[in-house]
């Protein structure tokens, strides 16, 4: 069952995905990346397709990633934060596996998990005014390896270093110079480019792009995590870092990091 706050149009055989929840800056709580992976599954197995779009709604954000309101709740313990994390998991795995193409249409903020499920799309076409970048290291948060896997595959372990441990937030012009963006353009240009990218791509031999699609996965090779590794990006919820930075968010405060 898909989450109202995911909508679908279709420009032809383009399924256009949107995350309509602009007062949270299109921030995921645990029922949109349920419903993410419920509707990107079966726009997957829809072969009338031939691609599929993912955009935030409005102009001023793609996603700014999970919903750090909602952590206490969804994420507050280890067993909870465990669940959390193979949902999100599954959700961005969805998006890897669509046998269709996927572009991302990028304005506006693009973080934490916003910026995870760009980097899992076969196409990034981003604005020159958008702010790109993970804030794991401002909550405490452990990013899971299969979300920092696609980061490193497309611009190396030296930017995933400046994403996830300095905490480097970038535009659309540094974004396109590491290797996140498949494309910049101005920002009123996003939209206009995100669809005239889909639809050159809709226009193609759609076995063909399939194909190539799953060669390309199939050349990266699998990531070699194991559900040990997997469970261990959880324990964050047991330090009183963690604890300290949801309390701080919620109390518009600046965190103070103890290392514990």
């Amino acid at each position: 069952m898909f989450d109202s706050r995911l909508t679908v149009s279709h420009d032809g055989p383009i399924a256009i995905v949107t995350f309509d929840r602009p007062e949270r800056r299109n921030a995921f709580d645990l029922s949109m990346w349920r419903g993410l992976h419920a509707l990107m599954d079966q726009l997957s197995a829809d072969d009338d397709l031939r691609c599929v779009v993912l955009r935030g709604a409005g102009d001023k954000a793609f996603s700014a990633g999970a919903d750090i309101g909602a952590f206490a709740v969804e994420r507050g313990t280890e067993e909870r934060e465990a669940e959390y994390a193979h949902v999100l998991d599954e959700s961005m795995q969805s998006i890897r596996l669509c046998q269709h193409p996927v572009v991302a249409m990028i304005m506006g903020h693009c973080l934490g998990g916003g910026a995870g499920i760009a980097t899992m799309c076969d196409f990034r076409v981003g604005g020159e005014g958008i702010r790109m970048g993970i804030t794991a290291r401002n909550l405490g948060v452990w990013y899971p390896y299969a979300e920092i896997d696609p980061i490193v595959t497309l611009a190396g372990s030296g930017v995933a270093s400046e994403m996830l441990i300095e905490g480097r937030i970038f535009n659309g012009h540094e974004a396109y110079e590491k290797g996140l963006l498949s494309r910049v353009v101005p920002d009123s240009l996003v939209e206009s480019e995100a669809l005239a990218l889909a639809r050159r791509v809709a226009e193609g031999a759609p076995l063909s792009a399939r194909y190539h699609k799953a060669a390309i996965r199939r050349l990266r090779g699998p990531l070699p995590v194991t559900r040990e590794e997997e469970l261990a990006t959880s324990g964050f919820t047991k330090t009183e870092d963690f604890r300290n930075a949801c309390r701080s968010f919620m109390a518009k405060e600046r965190p103070v990091f103890r290392g514990r």
